[in-house]
């Protein structure tokens, strides 16, 4: 069987690896996209049905498209999303190959290049670009073991209320998805309990701006004043019913249960550790460190923007705020499903070369790997913490298809 060479395997079709097709277009490298199954098809399957983009549509898209058929303020959709990525794609007429899954990728023993073995057969390149995003396997703690008389699910696999068993629901995680599953079970007539732990909660909006737009004017998508972070601390934000501050006092009033972080299960009964008082406090403070910090800004600038005072106003601490739970029996209080929204892990088992630490993580610089040849595209903070985002994995990959692009210029050469 013949083996298909080319200059660069980018791998994945989400977001990250058509930009990454962009730029390397642009810059003239022959390469190939794989996609084991349909662009953007995380948007398309691996999502809950009502959820739409965290950013308005004049935000979270790539500089050469914008969306069309839907107001710029509005936050799309997931099928508008993944059509989007399908159009951009048809738009450049980038070579994406569906229905491809990468089996493995190493080093070709004593000569340059990689061997790619997919289900197409062997291909070999120069250059790999693993773009598979930060939402690779889903994550949760083994708290709740499984022959619990409990439906558990992560929250990847969540589609809508009615697919659930009838009963309450534990949602364990508050970031943008657990914190948007929750109302939405909420509404649907559930008993919601929500689990929640450290967390940074921003205004939607303020004074007329949305949040991704004081991102880009406070410097808080390139992070070049640095502060002290937590890894790891969930974003809530979202763009639910047309984008509302992710409130959990608001939640509570409408009759959702706060509880601290899921701790330990006990002959069916959950214990929840200490400092939920202390979390929502902290996920405060960094919500009025951003109004603060774009009063001062509007102030500096002479800008126009109407006050909103009712923004410092918080609602009255609930009384699982005022008392907080320290356990809960399951079935004593109605509760028949878990729905774990603890986030992601990567898996770069196909990966077998010398580009990660000793924990398995990417070591990288950029994007641009250990492993002269591998690149990396998509992951959280890869370059600051836009590089998760719609908005900066633009960015990160034309960044990289530069490298791509002079490394070429140096296999290349050849003394006059």
């Amino acid at each position: 069987m013949s083996v298909e060479k080319i200059n660069t395997v980018v791998v994945g079709a989400g977001q990250a690896g058509i930009a990454m097709s962009e730029h390397l277009s642009l810059m003239g490298v022959p390469h190939v996209v794989f996609e084991r199954s349909r662009i953007a098809e995380r948007w398309r399957s691996e999502r809950w049905d009502s959820l739409v983009a965290n950013g308005p549509a004049w935000h979270d898209r790539f500089p050469s498209m914008k969306f069309d058929n839907i107001s710029q303020e509005a936050f799309p959709p997931k099928e508008r999303m993944a059509q989007y990525f399908e159009d951009y794609v048809k738009m450049l007429n980038a070579p994406v190959r569906t229905g491809v899954e990468v089996y493995s990728v190493e080093r070709l023993p004593e000569r340059s290049g990689f061997k790619v073995l997919t289900s197409v057969g062997e291909f070999e390149a120069d250059n790999v670009v693993a773009a598979t995003g930060p939402f690779q396997k889903p994550a949760f703690p083994q708290i709740v073991p499984e022959a619990a008389a409990l439906h558990q699910i992560h929250s990847s696999a969540y589609k809508n209320p009615q697919q659930l068993p009838q009963g309450g629901v534990l949602v364990v995680g508050a970031g943008a998805s657990g914190s948007q599953i929750a109302e939405e079970l909420r509404k649907s007539g559930r008993e919601v309990t929500l689990s929640i732990g450290e967390h940074y909660r921003p205004p939607r909006s303020y004074r007329d701006r949305d949040y991704c737009w004081w991102l880009g004017a406070l410097g808080l998508w390139d992070e070049v004043k640095i502060k002290p972070k937590k890894q790891h601390v969930a974003f809530a934000v979202s763009g639910y019913e047309g984008g509302k501050t992710v409130d959990f006092r608001r939640l509570a009033h409408m009759g959702i249960t706060l509880v601290g972080i899921t701790k330990t299960w006990n002959n069916g009964v959950l214990s929840f550790a200490d400092g939920l008082v202390e979390n929502i406090a902290e996920g405060d403070k960094a919500y009025f460190d951003v109004l603060r910090d774009a009063d001062a800004y509007i102030e500096r600038n002479g800008l126009d923007l109407p006050p909103e005072p009712q923004a410092w106003e918080l609602l009255p601490d609930p009384e699982c705020l005022i008392n907080p739970l320290s356990e809960l029996d399951l079935q004593a209080a109605g509760i028949t499903s878990i729905i774990w929204a603890t986030g992601f892990k990567f898996d770069f088992s196909w990966l077998k070369v010398d580009a990660f630490d000793a924990n398995g993580i990417p070591f990288h610089k950029r994007g641009i790997s250990a492993e002269r040849g591998i690149y990396f595209l998509g992951l959280p903070n890869l370059v600051n913490r836009a590089s998760s985002f719609i908005y900066g994995v633009w960015h990160d990959a034309k960044y990289i298809a530069d490298h791509v692009v002079l490394q070429n210029a140096y296999t290349d050469y050849k003394k006059s």
